[in-house]
């Protein structure tokens, strides 16, 4: 089985940063390092299997089929499968959020 190179960009890697320190601030650190290591590993898997994801509903609605998401509920880690191999984290979010506005704004510049 070919395995996947996992890459978080830098608007992904202060998404994670951001949900850290909002729960260290408004729970615990401990509570804080627990969710970033489970989200972390959550998508460390994506490095077997990265096309067995559903793409986000809110972007096929604008007919974009070019990320898929995985969950850490209620997390969502939207990313992109690459040539040569690479999974490209763009961006991790509470799903709670208007993931619609949220997600054509990063992704799609609107």
């Amino acid at each position: 089985m070919k395995k996947f190179t996992v890459v978080v960009d830098a608007d992904a890697e202060r998404d994670l940063d951001d949900i850290a320190v909002y729960i260290a601030e408004h729970d615990s650190i401990e509570r804080a390092v627990d969710v970033a290591t489970k989200i972390e590993q959550t998508f460390a898997t994506l490095a077997a299997l990265p096309n067995r994801s559903a793409h986000p509903k809110e972007l096929l609605d604008y007919g974009n089929r070019d990320f898929r998401e995985v969950f850490f509920k209620p997390y969502r880690i939207v990313y992109r499968v690459l040539p040569k191999g690479i999974v490209n984290i763009v961006l991790i979010a509470d799903g709670r959020r208007d993931m619609r506005t949220l997600l054509a704004r990063r992704l799609l510049g609107a």
